[in-house]
């Protein structure tokens, strides 16, 4: 029964990427992300129900539309085997408390949008982040009770207060805007899921895991933008998931 549902959430989490991708793209552009349908950008053919299988499709036409032959970015299918992989995760970590599954569902799945997004267009849309921070903050009050409504929204703001001095430190550093106004806001919506030390830590381990990939991108832009919502977005991953408390780290250290 367990590798029936690893496998689910799987399937689940691969369908979802693929839509994510298309949210991804479309959103920040300002277009419908229903109309116009699943089409090649190349040449406009619009996909049949076959090409729209999560990664099989992708395999199964050897990573080229079947009517130009361009080249179909590896992007798309990475992502939703992604997404298909943190789903499970998820299931494994946080299956003995629906609500907290939910919530660990629905963070990855604003996380992976706005991934998507941030990497291509460097930015980072207002409507994805408020639909998932309301759909966030219902489910913390199922969790947590009414009358403790106000923890994560404190949590949050300590979050966007920290993030902003930071940019305004960056600012003053580097004489030039140092931080995009989405990140910040991202780190609110970080806040209200970790709580205020873990979401400060996100920042740390994301920029750690992303130390790399700037160099990278620093050697081969010219101008030097790096996209910091990706890098927040796999540091919260890995505190949600590892489940790591900064306070009880520090406690067990004196």
């Amino acid at each position: 029964m367990e590798i029936y549902y690893i496998v689910v959430f799987f399937i689940f989490g691969a369908i979802l990427g693929s839509f994510y991708n298309v949210v991804g793209y479309r959103i920040p552009k300002g277009e419908s992300i229903i109309f116009p349908s699943s089409h090649c950008t190349n040449c406009g053919h619009k996909l049949k129900s076959y090409e729209l299988v999560p990664i099989f499709s992708f395999l199964f036409l050897r990573g080229k539309c079947s009517k130009c032959k361009q080249r179909i970015s590896w992007f798309y299918t990475i992502f939703e085997i992604l997404t298909g992989l943190l789903f499970v995760l998820c299931y494994c970590i946080f299956k003995d408390s629906i609500i907290d599954l939910l919530i660990a569902l629905t963070f990855i799945s604003m996380l992976i949008i706005i991934f998507v997004s941030d990497f291509h267009y460097l930015i980072i849309p207002d409507s994805v982040l408020l639909i998932s921070s309301i759909i966030l903050l219902v489910e913390l009050i199922v969790k947590n009770g009414l009358s403790n409504f106000y923890v994560p929204l404190i949590n949050g703001c300590l979050s966007f207060i920290i993030m902003y001095a930071i940019k305004l430190l960056g600012d003053f550093i580097f004489k030039k805007e140092s931080m995009g106004g989405g990140d910040i806001k991202l780190l609110f919506v970080i806040g209200m899921v970790l709580g205020f030390p873990q979401a400060l830590f996100s920042i740390f381990v994301g920029s750690l895991v992303g130390l790399p990939i700037a160099f990278v991108i620093l050697l081969k832009k010219n101008d030097h933008v790096i996209p910091f919502g990706p890098l927040l977005g796999v540091g919260s991953i890995i505190v949600m998931l590892t489940q790591f408390n900064v306070m009880d780290f520090f406690n067990s250290m004196i």
